[in-house]
């Protein structure tokens, strides 16, 4: 029996956390006692794997800087969740979405940038963790466009590339697809462009969660 698997990518395409994303940015460029990068910049290395960004955030600081730099972004995320101050909420229309895929019988994953850590609050946060199969982030795994994530996705699923879509908002999770060989989804809603995305090898951007909705119902 063909075992359909839809791969999510997690910010920007489930829930839209760049508030804290950059507030936690700001907040370790100024322990780090260096200028804060452009807002515009860090939103769009959103779903890189964090010591990769702050690489292409601080290029020319020392290694031990930008590790620096990475520790106190984790702390400074970690701390802002213990406080409740953290706000990651659902695009609207996704929950119904994830539940009526789950109801329709698609196995469903994620692969994201985030830590173990995050995902798991975050989808426990929204009454989702149940709904998924399998949940791929960037503690265990090389950056994102490598397609470790979604390989490892596709095991433990039981499913085949040529059944599993990749859904995701930037070009990133655009060129993973293509690197797994799976079809690749990107949303609208997100950080990148849907431009950059059918630039990316995207196969189609859904304008709205109601047409991603449709375009997923048509993979039978």
């Amino acid at each position: 029996m063909t075992q359909r698997l839809a791969v999510f990518d997690c910010d920007g395409t489930l829930v839209d956390g760049q508030a804290d994303v950059l507030w936690a940015m700001a907040r370790a460029f100024e322990r780090a006692q260096m200028p804060t990068p452009d807002p515009a910049k860090v939103r769009r290395l959103v779903g890189l794997s964090l010591p990769v960004a702050i690489r292409e955030l601080a290029p020319d600081a020392e290694p031990a800087t930008q590790r620096d730099l990475t520790e106190f972004y984790k702390s400074s995320f970690r701390a802002r969740r213990e406080e409740g101050l953290l706000d990651e909420p659902l695009y609207d229309g996704i929950a119904d979405l994830l539940r009526a895929l789950h109801a329709d019988g698609w196995s469903l994953a994620v692969a994201t940038g985030k830590s173990d850590r995050g995902l798991t609050a975050c989808l426990a946060g929204h009454g989702l963790t149940d709904l998924f199969v399998s949940l791929q982030t960037a503690d265990r795994h090389p950056s994102k466009p490598h397609p470790a994530m979604l390989e490892a996705a596709l095991f433990e699923a039981g499913a085949q590339p040529e059944d599993t879509v990749m859904i995701g908002d930037t070009s990133f999770d655009m060129q993973m697809a293509r690197a797994a060989r799976v079809r690749a989804v990107g949303v609208a809603w997100g950080y990148h462009s849907p431009a950059e995305l059918l630039a990316s090898g995207a196969d189609i951007v859904a304008r709205s969660v109601a047409h991603l909705a449709t375009e997923l119902g048509a993979m039978q």
